[in-house]
C-alpha cells in the first residue's frame, strides 16, 4: 500500500473542462419530426451556458482578483480544431481580453480561476483502441464494434430503404444514428480518455505541472445504458467504463469508483462492472491456487442513485428491477450499491432525511470499498456518471414519478466526492456528462456541479446563483439570435461576463443548421417500443448471457486483437450540416412529454419563396 500523500504538499488543484465539437455531429435524421427526441445536440449548448455562468460567478467569489487584472484571464485551449472553424480572430475581438490559446500554445498558469477549458480534438480508433476492445470487444472478433461502424456508414441508405437505420432487433425509439455519429462516438471516447490522461498528469499540454486533478467532460451521446454489446437508452458505447479501462491499461489504475447520479439506473455500467469484477476475482482465486501471478486486475465499485420506477425499470421487468436494487459488497468480488430516489416535500426534508440518510450510503460504501482494497493510494481513480435529469428543473414528464433532487444537490455531491478523491485517490476525479434533457436542468445542474468541483469548503457560494429568477435572466440573455449566437447584451456584469465566456467555449453556432419547419408539438403518447409477443428484440437489458460471460473471462488476454483493419468512414459533409436547432420541448423513448412541458408554442409562419433574377416580362432586345 502506498503511503498517504499530504495534499498540502501539492500545488493547488486545478479543474479542466473538456469540450468536444464532434459530439454535435450525432443527430436524428430518420424524419423531420424530432418532437420525440430529447437527446439532441443542443444539450451541449445548455451545458456550456451553465459552465460559463459558473465561471463568471466564481470570478467574483475569489479574493484579490480586482488587484491583478493582467493575470486574471482564464485559459481556453483549442486542440486540433481548424482555424476556419474556430474563427479565432473575430472571437478574440468580441471577447475583449479573454485569452484564447492556439493549438500550439501552452496553457496560462495564472488565470483568474484554477480552471482550464480544453477544446479537445482527441478521438479513438473504435476497432483498434485497447480500452474500447477491453470493454466492447469479443474474443471471436469485434462483432459489435464492426456492426456499429457499419450501421453508421449505412444509416442514410437504410433509412431510405426501410425507414430506420437501427436494426429491427434493437429499440427503435431509444436509438438513432447518422453518418456523423462515428465522429461523435469516437470523439467522446477520445475526450474522456484525454481527461483521464490529464488528471493522471500525463497530458502535459493541459497539466503542465501535474496540478490538474479534476475534470468535467461535456460529451454526448451518453453511455451508462450500454453493455458489452447491447446499445440502449441513447447509448452506443460506455464512455465511463472505457475511460476506466484506459486508466487501468495505461496508468496502472486498479481500483475505480463510479458514482452514477443520473435519474435512470446505469444498467450497462453495472453489467460491465460485474463482468470486470468477476474476471478479476477469478484470477485472484487462480493465483491463490498456485497460478502464476499476473498484473493486478481492475476492481470497480459502482454506486447508483436513481428512480427505480423510470427507464429501464418502468415496465417492471424482474431482471431489470432486481439489477437496479442490488446491494453487494465483497462477495464474489462484487462491489455494487443501488439507492432509490424518493419524493420529498421540502429542502429541509431532502437534506436532513434523504441526503444525510439513505443517499449517504452511496459514498459510505465507496469509502468502505477503498479502505478494504488498500486504502489511499496512487492506483485509485474516481468517476462521476453525471446525469442532470434528476434535477428539479427537468421536464415534469421525464421525472413524472416525482423522484428528483434540488439543483444544490449537484454542488453538494461534487464537493463530497471531491473530498473522497482527496482522501483516497490523490484528488483525481473525472466527472462525465450522462443524461439531462431540458435546457434549464442542464444549465443549472452544470453550473452548480462545476462550482462544487472547483471551490473549497471555505469559499462562500451563494445558491441563489442558480435560482429560478437568475436562470430566467440567464436564458433571456443567451437567447439565440439569427446565426445561433446569443445577442451579447446583458444588464448585469455577471451576465455580460457569462456571455463573453460562453462565446469562447460554445461552438454549436459554428455547425450549420437546416432551414426546416418547426418541429411538431410533443404528444402524450408513449414512444418507447414495447416488446412484441414472441420477440426479445425490445429488451434493453445489457446483462450478458452465461455464454457471453464465459467469453469475457478471457478478454484481458485478447485485448491485443485488432479485428478488422477497416478505418471508420469520414462523415459526409451533409451529415454535419443538418443540425436540429429547435429549442421547443421534446420527448424521448425514456419518457412521454405532455404539452405542459412547452413554454411557448412555435408559431406557424407563412412559407415565403424568394426568387432572384429579372422581373417577369418580355426579354430585353439587344
Amino acid at each position: 500500500m502506498d503511503p498517504p500523500v499530504l495534499l498540502n504538499d501539492l500545488p493547488p488543484p486545478r479543474t479542466a473542462i473538456f469540450l468536444q465539437k464532434a459530439c454535435l455531429y450525432h443527430r436524428y435524421i430518420r424524419s423531420k419530426d424530432q418532437s420525440h427526441i430529447v437527446e439532441r445536440p443542443e444539450r451541449l449548448r445548455a451545458v456550456h451556458l451553465g459552465l460559463a455562468a459558473a465561471t463568471a460567478r466564481l470570478e467574483s467569489a475569489f479574493p484579490g482578483l480586482e488587484d491583478a487584472p493582467n493575470s486574471a484571464e482564464h485559459t481556453v485551449q483549442n486542440r486540433d480544431v481548424p482555424k476556419a472553424e474556430t474563427d479565432t480572430d473575430s472571437l478574440v475581438a468580441a471577447l475583449g481580453g479573454l485569452n484564447i490559446a492556439s493549438s500550439s500554445s501552452s496553457v496560462l498558469r495564472q488565470p483568474r480561476l484554477p480552471l482550464d477549458f480544453v477544446h479537445s480534438g482527441a478521438a479513438v480508433d473504435l476497432l483498434n483502441d485497447p480500452a474500447v476492445k477491453f470493454v466492447h470487444g469479443d474474443i471471436d472478433g469485434d462483432v459489435y464494434l464492426e456492426d456499429l461502424q457499419r450501421w453508421v456508414k449505412e444509416s442514410q441508405v437504410n433509412i431510405a430503404q426501410r425507414g430506420s437505420e437501427i436494426p429491427e432487433r434493437l429499440p427503435q425509439g431509444d436509438l438513432y444514428l447518422c453518418p456523423g455519429s462515428m465522429d461523435a462516438i469516437q470523439g467522446a471516447l477520445g475526450t474522456v480518455c484525454e481527461a483521464v490522461d490529464t488528471v493522471m498528469g500525463h497530458n502535459t499540454a493541459v497539466a503542465q505541472d501535474a496540478s490538474t486533478s479534476r475534470a468535467f467532460v461535456a460529451i454526448r451521446p451518453p453511455g451508462h445504458h450500454c453493455g458489452e454489446d447491447t446499445p440502449s437508452g441513447f447509448c452506443f458505447v460506455n464512455n465511463v467504463i472505457v475511460a476506466a479501462a484506459h486508466a487501468h491499461l495505461k496508468h496502472n489504475i486498479n481500483r475505480v469508483v463510479i458514482l452514477d447520479i443520473d435519474l435512470h439506473h446505469g444498467n450497462g455500467t453495472q453489467a460491465l462492472a460485474w463482468q470486470i469484477n468477476e474476471e478479476t476475482y477469478r484470477k485472484k482465486l487462480e493465483e491463490e491456487s498456485g497460478a502464476p501471478t499476473d498484473k493486478p486486475g481492475l476492481q470497480i465499485y459502482y454506486g447508483s442513485l436513481h428512480d427505480v420506477l423510470s427507464f429501464p425499470c418502468e415496465d417492471g421487468k424482474p431482471d431489470l428491477v432486481q439489477a437496479a436494487s442490488v446491494s453487494i459488497h465483497g462477495a464474489h468480488g462484487q462491489h455494487i450499491e443501488n439507492v432509490h430516489l424518493k419524493p420529498y416535500s421540502s429542502e429541509k426534508q431532502f437534506w436532513e432525511e434523504l441526503y444525510a440518510g439513505p443517499y449517504s450510503r452511496l459514498l459510505d460504501k465507496a469509502r468502505d470499498f477503498l479502505e478494504e482494497t488498500g486504502g489511499a493510494g496512487s492506483d485509485a481513480l474516481i468517476f462521476i456518471s453525471c446525469g442532470f435529469d434528476a434535477c428539479e428543473h427537468e421536464y415534469p414528464s421525464m421525472s413524472r414519478h416525482h423522484r428528483n433532487v434540488p439543483t444544490a444537490f449537484y454542488n453538494r455531491f461534487a464537493r463530497d466526492v471531491r473530498k473522497l478523491a482527496d482522501r483516497y485517490a490523490l484528488g483525481r476525479l473525472v466527472s462525465v456528462l450522462e443524461g439531462g434533457y431540458s435546457d434549464r436542468a442542464l444549465t443549472s445542474g452544470a453550473m452548480a456541479h462545476l462550482v462544487g468541483l472547483i471551490v473549497s469548503d471555505e469559499t462562500p457560494v451563494d445558491e441563489s446563483w442558480w435560482s429560478s429568477e437568475n436562470l430566467v435572466e440567464l436564458e433571456k440573455a443567451a437567447k439565440k439570435r439569427r446565426g445561433g449566437r446569443p445577442s451579447m447584451t446583458a444588464s448585469e456584469p455577471w451576465l455580460s461576463r457569462t456571455l463573453e465566456i460562453f462565446a469562447s467555449i460554445d461552438s454549436s453556432h459554428l455547425v450549420s443548421t437546416p432551414s426546416t419547419r418547426a418541429a411538431a408539438l410533443p404528444s402524450s403518447r408513449t414512444l418507447r417500443d414495447r416488446k412484441k409477443p414472441g420477440s426479445a428484440s425490445a429488451d434493453p437489458s445489457p446483462v450478458p448471457s452465461p455464454g457471453k460471460q464465459k467469453k469475457s473471462s478471457n478478454k484481458m488476454k485478447d485485448i491485443g486483437n485488432t479485428g478488422s483493419n477497416d478505418t471508420p468512414p469520414a462523415p459526409a459533409s451533409s451529415a454535419r450540416s443538418g443540425m436540429d436547432s429547435a429549442d421547443s420541448a421534446t420527448s424521448s423513448s425514456l419518457s412521454e412529454l405532455s404539452g405542459d412541458d412547452v413554454d411557448i408554442a412555435p408559431k406557424k409562419l407563412p412559407r415565403v419563396i424568394l426568387r432572384l433574377g429579372p422581373p417577369p416580362g418580355p426579354p430585353a432586345t439587344s
